[in-house]
C-alpha cells in the first residue's frame, strides 16, 4: 500500500495467509474485546439486578432516567407495539417527547425480553458491556478495512472502546457510551466518498446506520455527522483532482442513504420537531460545557493511574460525569509527531486533523486562560457554530468521545510505521512495537466503573399501589417530589424497578417552557405558582426544617387540582412533620404498608389504555 491510504485507493486481494488469519481473528478479537468489557463492568456484574454505574461517590439521576426508560420500553413491546414518542406516563399531565429525552429507544426495544424477564438494571449492565466490546470491535473492522495490520486493528479499537472518555460516558451516561455505531457510519461515508462503495448497497448501510443511531443517541449523530465532515473535507482538498470522478456515486450513495433513514425514522422526526411539545434550545447552560486545557493531561478518575481528580474537577467548576477529554501527554505527543511524519498517509491526514480539530471545537464557548493569557472567544469555532439550530443543543465537551477514536486510528498507524520501522528479520520485532504501544497506553488504562445499589423503593410501596386499585396507568403524585431539591428521579426509579402500571406526575426530564424553550421537568418554569408553592413548602417539610411549614389548604388544593392525580403516595409515614400534614389534608389513608401511604383521589376507572401507550 505505500503511503496511499485504502480509504482513497482500492485494497489488493489479500493472500490465502493472511485471508486465514483475518477470519480467525475476527472471532478472537471480539471475543477478546467482550471479556475486556466485562472485567471493566465486573462491578455492575457482581450483581447487575441491583446494580448500576455511579462516579465513585453518587448515583446521578441520569442512571435512574434510564433505568425508567428501559421500563417503558419494555412495557409498550409487552402490550405488543412499539414505544409511543408522546406519553404521559412521566410528567403527567402534560407528558414528555420522547426524541427529546435519553431514551434509548432502540436498545430499550432490542433488550425487553432481558427487562421483562430480569429487570431494567440488567439490561442496562448488559448495554454497558456492549457499548465496550461493541465500539472496541467496530473500530477494529474499519481498521481492518483500512489496511491496518491485525495487532495494530487491536490496538486502535482497544483505545477507542475503552477510551477515558467512553470510560468516563459508563459512569452516567448510557447513550454516549454506547459508541458502535460512529465508526461505521464514517467508514460507510469515505467508502461512497472514494468510490470503494456501491452507491446502492453502501448507501442503504449508512442510511440503516444513522436510522439506528437516531434511536440510540441524535447528540451522538450530530457529533458524527461533524466528524464526517471534518473527514471529507480533507479529503476533498488533499485530492481535488479526484472529486468530479467520485461525485455522481457518492450523491447518489448519499441520497439513497438519505431516503433509507427517512423511511424509517420520518414519522418520529415530524414528532420530534412538528409534534406536540417541540421545543428549542437546551435546558443546560451550553457555555459551562466545554474543555479546560488541563483536562487533556489531567487524569479522570475513570483511568487506572489518576490522582485527586475531584478536587481538580471542584477547582475548575466542572462535573466529574462531563470531563471527557484526557489522553495524557504520551498519546497526544505521538499523535502530533505521526501527523507530521506520516503526512502522506491519507488515513493519518484525515484522523489527525479531523482530531486535532474537533478538541478545539470541544473547548466550546466559554472563557480560556492560558498562562495568564485570556484566549479570545472568538478564536473559537464553537462560538459561530452554537448559533445554528439542533447545534445549539449539542455540548461541546463531549467531542472527545469521537476524537479518542481519531486518535486511535492515528495510533494504530504509528504501529504499524513503528513494527516496519524495525529490522524485519528479527523475532523481537512484533514485541518490541507492543512494548512501545505499552509505554504510551499505560496513562490511559482503565479502571473497573464504579458501581452502587439503586435506591430501593421504600417498604411497602408496591403493597400500596397494589391496594390502592389504579387503572392502568392512573397518574400517581408521590411526595415529597424530593428531599434535597437535587433529584427528581427516585420515584422514577421505584416505578420502573417494581414494574408500577402507573404514570408518574412530574420527574426528571427534559419538556417544552412556556415559551418553548427547553426546561427541566418539575421546576418552576414548568408549574403554576401554587404548584411550585407547594412542591417548596412539602419539601421544608420532608426535610423538618424548623419553623417552616407545609403549604396553606387553598394552595395545595389548586396545585392538587393542575396536577390531576388519581392517587398521591408518600413513603414518610404517619408520624412526621410530612405524613401529618397529608394525613390532615387528605384525611386517612387509603392504603397503608409500613411507612408508605397512599390516598386514592378519584374511584378506578376500566380503561384499556396502559401508561405506556398515552
Amino acid at each position: 500500500m505505500g503511503q496511499v491510504s485504502v480509504a482513497v485507493e482500492p485494497a489488493q486481494k489479500p493472500s490465502p495467509e493472511r485471508a486465514r488469519r483475518w477470519h480467525r481473528a475476527e472471532f478472537v478479537v471480539p471475543c477478546a474485546y467482550l471479556a475486556a468489557g466485562m472485567v471493566v463492568a465486573w462491578r455492575i456484574l457482581a450483581d447487575p439486578a441491583v446494580r448500576v454505574p455511579t462516579n465513585g461517590s453518587v448515583l446521578e439521576s441520569d442512571i435512574y432516567l434510564n433505568v425508567w426508560f428501559m421500563r417503558y420500553a419494555a412495557t409498550a413491546v409487552a402490550h405488543g407495539h412499539l414505544p409511543a414518542l408522546i406519553t404521559t406516563a412521566l410528567n403527567f399531565p402534560h407528558g414528555i417527547n420522547l426524541m427529546w429525552n435519553t431514551s434509548l429507544l432502540l436498545p430499550g426495544v432490542v433488550l425487553a425480553p432481558v427487562t421483562l424477564l430480569a429487570g431494567p438494571t440488567v439490561s442496562l449492565a448488559i448495554l454497558v458491556v456492549i457499548g465496550f466490546a461493541g465500539s472496541a470491535t467496530s473500530l477494529y473492522v474499519v481498521l481492518r478495512r483500512w489496511d491496518a495490520s491485525i495487532g495494530a486493528a487491536v490496538i486502535g479499537g482497544a483505545v477507542y472502546g475503552f477510551s477515558p472518555a467512553i470510560m468516563v460516558a459508563a459512569e452516567d451516561h448510557y447513550h454516549l457510551q454506547f459508541a458502535v455505531l460512529p465508526p461505521l457510519i464514517a467508514d460507510a461515508s469515505l467508502r461512497l466518498a472514494t468510490g470503494r462503495g456501491r452507491p446502492v448497497r453502501t448507501g442503504i448501510w449508512l442510511g440503516l446506520l444513522v436510522a439506528a443511531q437516531v434511536f440510540i443517541a441524535e447528540e451522538l449523530l450530530a457529533d458524527t455527522a461533524i466528524v464526517c465532515l471534518m473527514l471529507l473535507a480533507v479529503l476533498v482538498v488533499s485530492r481535488p483532482a479526484r472529486v468530479p470522478a467520485r461525485l455522481a456515486g457518492a450523491a447518489a450513495g448519499l441520497a439513497i442513504a438519505a431516503v433509507t433513514a427517512l423511511v424509517i425514522c420520518v414519522h418520529a422526526l415530524v414528532v420530534q420537531f412538528h409534534g406536540p411539545l417541540t421545543e428549542t434550545g437546551s435546558p443546560w447552560h451550553i457555555n459551562r460545557y466545554g474543555i479546560q486545557p488541563a483536562d487533556f493531561v489531567t487524569a479522570p478518575g475513570a483511568v487506572l493511574l489518576h490522582g485527586n481528580y475531584r478536587q481538580f474537577v471542584i477547582g475548575t467548576g466542572q462535573w466529574p460525569v462531563e470531563t471527557f477529554a484526557y489522553l495524557g501527554w504520551p498519546i497526544l505527543g505521538v499523535v502530533a509527531v505521526t501527523l507530521v511524519a506520516c503526512w502522506r498517509d491519507m488515513r493519518v491526514r484525515m484522523a489527525g486533523i479531523a482530531f486535532f480539530a474537533l478538541e478545539w471545537l470541544g473547548i466550546g464557548n466559554h472563557k480560556v486562560v492560558i498562562g495568564g493569557w485570556r484566549y479570545p472567544i472568538t478564536w473559537l469555532p464553537w462560538h459561530w457554530i452554537t448559533r445554528v439550530h439542533v447545534l445549539n443543543q449539542v455540548l461541546p465537551n463531549r467531542f472527545p468521545i469521537l476524537a479518542d477514536g481519531l486518535a486511535a486510528v492515528v495510533l494504530a498507524s504509528a504501529f504499524d510505521r513503528l513494527r516496519a520501522a524495525l529490522p524485519a528479520r528479527r523475532a523481537w520485532r512484533t514485541a518490541a512495537a507492543a512494548a512501545a504501544a505499552a509505554l504510551v497506553l499505560l496513562p490511559i488504562l482503565p479502571r473497573p466503573v464504579p458501581a452502587a445499589a439503586v435506591l430501593p423503593a421504600p417498604a411497602g410501596w408496591a403493597a400500596v399501589v397494589s391496594r390502592l386499585h389504579l387503572r392502568p396507568g392512573a397518574p400517581v403524585l408521590v411526595l415529597p417530589v424530593t428531599a434535597n431539591m437535587d433529584n427528581r428521579a427516585n420515584a422514577m426509579e421505584w416505578q420502573a424497578m417494581s414494574d408500577a402500571q402507573i404514570s408518574l406526575v412530574g420527574g426528571y426530564c427534559v419538556v417544552p417552557g412556556p415559551q418553548g424553550h427547553a426546561v427541566m421537568c418539575t421546576t418552576a418554569s414548568t408549574m403554576t405558582g401554587s404548584q411550585y408553592s407547594a412542591i417548596l413548602h412539602i419539601n421544608w417539610l420532608a426535610q423538618r426544617l424548623r419553623g417552616l411549614g407545609g403549604p396553606s389548604r387553598a394552595t395545595m388544593t389548586r396545585a392538587v387540582a393542575a396536577w390531576h392525580p388519581d392517587a398521591v403516595v408518600t413513603g414518610d409515614g404517619s408520624s412526621t412533620p410530612l405524613g401529618r400534614y397529608l394525613i390532615s389534608f387528605f384525611g386517612p389513608p387509603t392504603a397503608r404498608s409500613g411507612q408508605v401511604l397512599g390516598w386514592r383521589i378519584r374511584p378506578a376507572q376500566p380503561t384499556a389504555r396502559t401508561a405506556v401507550t398515552r
